[in-house]
């Protein structure tokens, strides 16, 4: 498995091999059975697959990366590296903090168009990106499920502060089976 040390950014890396990629907050790969992972405990993990150019891609998406493009980074980073073709792609947006819990102040808040402090609304800005980056909104499937809300199955950084644990979260091109 490889991964990353994650700096809330938009950096994407490719990885060839397991281990540290480097620091930054993508990776995509189409090696053959190595899986690319994130660590989240608020933030999203979102996990992209090009099914016709057998690559992947797994991205920690907090506000700042989220603020940034993060997936649009990596879905670039697909396309130069890859081949891959945004109606190519399925996404996959996992469990993070809800429009229900993240409330943030102003500043944060006109990173994403609002006037003033209040709730945003994190899995729909990066489906908003995918979308407008040309993945078809059929192939995005968001999770919808706060991490904050439910402490019986996730970690929330918000919620339990330096006790949080992470989920990993990780996705890898299958093995080509002989026909």
């Amino acid at each position: 498995m490889a991964s990353l040390r994650q700096i809330h950014s938009n950096l994407c890396f490719t990885a060839s091999s397991a281990g540290c990629a480097g620091e930054g907050d993508a990776l995509v790969t189409a090696e053959s059975g190595l899986a690319v992972s994130v660590r989240t405990a608020d933030c999203l993990p979102v996990l992209l697959a090009d099914t016709r150019h057998r690559a992947v891609a797994a991205i920690h998406a907090g506000w700042r990366g989220s603020a940034s493009a993060i997936v649009v980074a990596a879905l670039r980073r697909m396309q130069n590296e890859f081949g891959t073709a945004p109606g190519d792609v399925f996404a996959a947006i996992g469990p993070g903090i809800g429009v229900c819990c993240y409330f943030v102040g102003e500043d944060v808040a006109r990173k994403f168009g609002h006037d003033r402090a209040g709730c945003i609304d994190l899995a729909g800005a990066n489906r908003a990106q995918l979308v407008d980056a040309g993945v078809p909104a059929a192939h995005i499937d968001v999770l919808g499920l706060c991490t904050q809300c439910d402490p019986a199955r996730f970690h929330s950084f918000r919620r339990d502060k330096e006790a949080a644990g992470r989920m990993i979260s990780f996705i890898r091109v299958a093995e080509k089976t002989p026909v």
